[in-house]
């Protein structure tokens, strides 16, 4: 019998497992479409649309390298229903890499990959293992002393508790949890596949490989649960190194759980605190810094940024007075610093005026009044109703660019104009204040 051959054997265990390592990934969404990007000016979309096809390239080669027993794959391989077959043939093609080095995978689908959603198919590698659908299945290898016990999401929605179904651990063998889950709920994420840890912990499994949370996390070390994060960041919600997660066991005891970093595009947002800047130019010098440390951290990554400048400064009014201006000379330095290998995805001023706000809005005066009135048309939710109900007219009128993408213009959100008008605040203060004092 081959060694790949062995690998695939699927039998009732005997005896002790030896030494085993294994790779963890979730979430590769692979070819997402990365919507939107061609609204932003500048932006290098065929690179960022490779990213994640490179990143499952990067995976393939840690398995590899690091001659891994089996890769565990959490849900969410594939961002949707694939575009062209392309998508299930790039798949194909790594996973006959890893058949060839005598790498076992096992999956299950998540809700982007649910079994509802794909409507393509093609027949995969010998060496790869999907779970079913239709309840909870343990696969067990003989050769590694495994049983990997998992279920895939039959549809998009699932709202029930997978895991309480599963099965208990297997005496004598390293139990690995195979589950695309939200647990008790995570920020930014919906609420699939519900579960507890005290769920998990009563399984008896010596891991637990989870997926759909995309920043990694890990919940708890007895027994490991693990969140590796997804694969590649594909937005500026989904900053810093991601990748995957290396684990060796020596029996059934998991010995070592590494964060193995795999993108090739690294999203970032990169904090500015100018509270010391006295002029816009400051705010470049202490800009330039900021971003020169980000492009040194993403180790030669393709690096996407969004700036922002926090603070009560003296440059507060250079910048708002001109604030394309001084967005163009932070992207112009972004280039001096990388060429094309850093983007500029946003830039923006959130400084605020240098003086008491408080104390002006408490005056009897009519910027203590105007201050006021502001403050009280922020809070009351009727008010920025009727006034966005008001500004309707404008909003038909403004170009189709202003209305779409991720700098649009939102006057029927609330909460947009309670910004736009704190903002606005901002803008009044130094004008009035500079009008006052020069009288």
């Amino acid at each position: 019998m081959s060694a790949l051959a062995g690998h695939v054997a699927t039998a009732v265990v005997v005896g002790a497992p030896g030494n085993v390592k294994f790779v963890h990934a979730a979430d590769l969404h692979l070819d997402s479409p990365m919507r939107g990007l061609e609204r932003y000016d500048g932006a290098p979309v065929e690179r960022f649309r490779g990213a994640t096809r490179r990143a499952l390239e990067n995976l393939v080669e840690l398995c590899v390298d690091e001659a891994v027993d089996f890769l565990l794959v959490a849900g969410d391989l594939y961002d949707g229903d694939w575009k062209d077959y392309s998508t299930g043939l790039f798949f194909s093609a790594q996973m006959s890499r890893l058949r060839e080095a005598g790498i076992r995978v096992f999956l299950v689908r998540g809700n982007h990959d649910a079994a509802s959603q794909i409507t393509r198919h093609l027949e995969l590698p010998q060496n790869v293992t999907e779970l079913s659908a239709r309840a909870p299945e343990t696969h067990r290898d003989e050769s590694l002393g495994l049983a990997v016990h998992g279920q895939s999401f039959a549809q998009r929605v699932v709202d029930i508790d997978l895991a309480a179904r599963y099965p208990d651990a297997e005496p004598g063998v390293l139990n690995v949890g195979l589950l695309h889950t939200s647990l008790t709920g995570r920020e930014g994420h919906e609420p699939y596949a519900p579960t507890e840890l005290g769920i998990l912990v009563g399984k008896g499994y010596d891991y637990w490989a989870l997926g759909h949370v995309h920043r990694r996390e890990i919940v708890c070390e007895d027994p490991w649960v693990v969140y590796p994060g997804n694969l590649q960041g594909r937005h500026v919600r989904e900053p810093g190194a991601k990748g995957a997660t290396l684990v060796v066991s020596d029996g059934a005891k998991i010995q070592t759980v590494e964060h193995r970093t795999l993108d090739v595009v690294r999203w970032g947002i990169v904090d500015v605190d100018v509270r010391d800047c006295m002029s816009a130019d400051d705010v470049l010098e202490c800009t330039r810094q900021r971003v020169e440390d980000a492009y040194l951290a993403a180790d030669g990554r393709t690096l996407a940024v969004r700036v922002v400048t926090t603070g009560h400064s003296s440059a507060h009014e250079q910048l708002q007075r001109d604030p394309e201006r001084w967005e163009n000379e932070i992207r112009a330095q972004a280039t001096d610093i990388g060429a094309d290998n850093i983007w500029v995805e946003r830039v923006r001023f959130d400084t605020r005026a240098p003086y008491d706000v408080d104390e002006i809005a408490s005056r009897d005066d009519a910027l203590g009044q105007l201050l006021r009135s502001l403050r009280e048309l922020r809070s009351d939710t009727r008010a920025l109703e009727e006034l966005s109900s008001q500004l309707d007219d404008l909003r038909r009128w403004l170009p189709r660019e202003a209305k779409e993408g991720p700098n649009a213009v939102r006057l029927d959100d609330p909460d947009e104009l309670s910004r736009a008008l704190e903002d606005v605040e901002q803008m009044l203060l130094p004008r009035l204040l500079g009008g006052a004092d020069s009288s």
